[in-house]
């Protein structure tokens, strides 16, 4: 006997997830009818069928977030196919309903894949619980496989957007500014300025700061498997898999080195931003995202579009709003910050001592154009920290000659390149007695170069 309909007042804000596919599998018409009037002004989407026979014909054209499934079907009974979904790699949330059950039913049901297990009658307010539970660890599920995904390709940045030159402190308005809309950011600027930083900075600043936050560099994805990554695979077993705008879904998707996407793929992510659905590799049905895309690019995407290597049409739909980020030899004076910021990070990471950066050195480093930006920077704070001491000798040979200061150094501070590297090298040489072989290898530099500078020295 079905339970009581539900009733006619709206459902509150916190009952309803406008976003999830729910399919109901049940024998009965009064319970499909019951849970029908319950469930679709809740729930985005709502499908219903009658057997498991039914039911796996509406899973291999639709994507569902969540199963409620009777376990007494005709013919093939709710276990059985729960048991061939897991089988074939779907791992939607399932809910098992029956009037009939036992300790035993309830164990084997888990064991099937089972994530609730419901008794029949029940009340609404218990299939809403299951409803809202199911959903919430499907939600959990793609924040961890997007965790691991992250933390398998990179390791997560250590900088943040730190200093308060003019640059920082209008690149921190500019994402203040946008950050609260859901619409699409395109993200330029050099190798190593931040990009991924800004557009976490973005995320966290939205309504979908709940949400996963998906990174993906499209330049590390080959263009044979960079569809399948995006929109997922609609086929069986093994092969079938969720993409990132699934995992993405209500949060934030980083699509960086954009241009590297190839054109086939340029134009299909453009009727995904006009259209919000996406179609699995092999998928007849397409899905609904609520995604925001935050892109960005190192290159010049209109000298990009003119060469023919960019859609024109994809460029102006990314660029609603475009936030340029300024290179680090824009904004020297974050150095002494950032340097110190990056110390105090790397060094618990690392766990090595702390290392002192005197004026001196500070300077030094105002000196250099970076142009690896601040990666470059935080590259030369992690090496330092391993060797003990501010390793610059990789930055001798790119480094511009000295500029005159403005104004007379203090006393007893290196004013040339030559005299600070002499300190620098012989310091390193003291720490190590004199051993040239390991001073060489602490230095980065062949030890014929360290000897070569200590006969022009005579020590």
């Amino acid at each position: 006997m079905a339970p009581s309909p539900a009733p006619a007042a709206p459902p509150a804000a916190t009952d309803r997830w406008p976003m999830a596919a729910v399919l109901v599998v049940d024998d009965e018409p009064g319970m499909r009818n019951f849970l029908r009037k319950a469930l679709a002004p809740r729930v985005g989407e709502l499908h219903e069928a009658g057997s498991a026979e039914e039911a796996a014909a509406l899973v291999r054209r639709h994507r569902f977030d969540l199963v409620i499934l009777d376990i007494a079907l005709p013919g093939k009974s709710g276990i059985e196919w729960l048991r061939e979904l897991r089988d074939e790699g779907n791992d939607c949330e399932v809910v098992l309903i029956t009037a009939f059950a036992d300790l035993d039913t309830a164990i084997e049901a888990l064991r099937a894949g089972a994530s609730d297990f419901i008794l029949k009658p029940f009340r609404l307010t218990q299939i809403l619980n299951a409803l809202k539970h199911g959903l919430e660890r499907g939600l959990l599920k793609r924040e961890n496989w997007v965790l691991r995904r992250t933390l398998s390709q990179r390791t997560p940045p250590a900088d943040g957007l730190v200093g308060d030159s003019i640059a920082i402190k209008g690149l921190r308005a500019a994402i203040q500014r946008v950050a609260g809309f859901g619409s699409t950011v395109l993200l330029t600027g050099e190798s190593g300025t931040g990009k991924e930083l800004v557009a976490l900075a973005l995320h966290h600043g939205s309504p979908r700061a709940h949400a996963p936050f998906v990174p993906v560099n499209c330049a590390t994805i080959s263009p044979e498997t960079i569809e399948t990554e995006l929109f997922g695979h609609a086929g069986a077993g093994a092969r079938r898999r969720d993409g990132l705008f699934v995992y993405a879904q209500g949060g934030t998707l980083f699509l960086d080195e954009i241009a590297e996407l190839p054109p086939p793929l340029q134009a299909t992510l453009l009727r995904v931003l006009e259209d919000r659905r996406i179609r699995p590799v092999g998928g007849e049905q397409e899905i609904p995202v609520d995604v925001r895309i935050v892109a960005a690019t190192n290159r010049k995407l209109t000298d990009e579009c003119d060469a023919g290597r960019f859609r024109r049409d994809l460029y102006y739909r990314l660029q609603v709003v475009e936030i340029n980020l300024p290179p680090l030899r824009a904004h020297k004076e974050d150095i002494p910050a950032l340097v110190t910021h990056f110390v105090a990070t790397l060094a618990p990471q690392l766990g090595v001592p702390p290392i002192e950066v005197p004026p001196d050195e500070l300077d030094f480093l105002r000196q250099y154009d970076w142009p690896g930006n601040v990666r470059e920077l935080r590259n030369l704070i992690e090496r330092s920290l391993i060797l003990g001491a501010l390793n610059v000798s990789a930055l001798y040979p790119r480094m511009a000659p000295a500029r005159p200061a403005a104004r007379g150094p203090a006393a007893g501070t290196p004013t040339d390149l030559h005299t600070l590297e002499k300190q620098h090298i012989l310091s390193v040489l003291e720490s190590v007695a004199g051993d040239k072989t390991r001073a060489a290898k602490l230095l980065g530099i062949s030890r014929r170069t360290l000897e070569r500078r200590c006969a022009e020295w005579a020590v």
